[in-house]
């Protein structure tokens, strides 16, 4: 039964340190990576795996020359701290890529980016 207790023990310790290491990432978004919409998205919005620290976390989207195309209002969501909301222009068809830098609220650092297309 003692070497039970042990074991047990030494797992939830190492379930909590996993934790307690872990960083945000992307767990999906909106549009969703890679995908083709039929219609132009107002806004994209992507969630984590973690909860992320409104301060030094952002969302950038570009279309294939560079040029931004959303509005620069990156917001952590009121009801959810995990999701992250950026606003878009009006988006001519093509590709667009979605470049993210977060900083979750156990301070780490990840960024990403993927991409999606607003069919003709």
């Amino acid at each position: 039964m003692k070497r039970l207790l042990i074991a047990v023990i030494s797992v939830a310790f190492g379930l909590a340190t996993a934790e307690a290491e872990a960083h945000a990432f992307l767990d999906h978004a909106s549009p969703a990576v890679g995908s083709t919409e039929n219609v132009a998205p107002p806004e994209v919005s992507i969630w984590f795996t973690e909860e992320v620290e409104p301060a030094f976390s952002k969302i950038e989207v570009t279309d294939r020359a560079g040029n931004r195309v959303d509005a620069g209002t990156t917001r952590v969501d009121e009801a959810n701290p995990k999701l992250l909301h950026v606003s878009l222009k009006p988006l001519p068809p093509g590709t667009y890529k979605v470049t993210w830098h977060i900083v979750s609220i156990d301070t780490h650092h990840t960024d990403g980016d993927f991409s999606f297309t607003v069919a003709p």
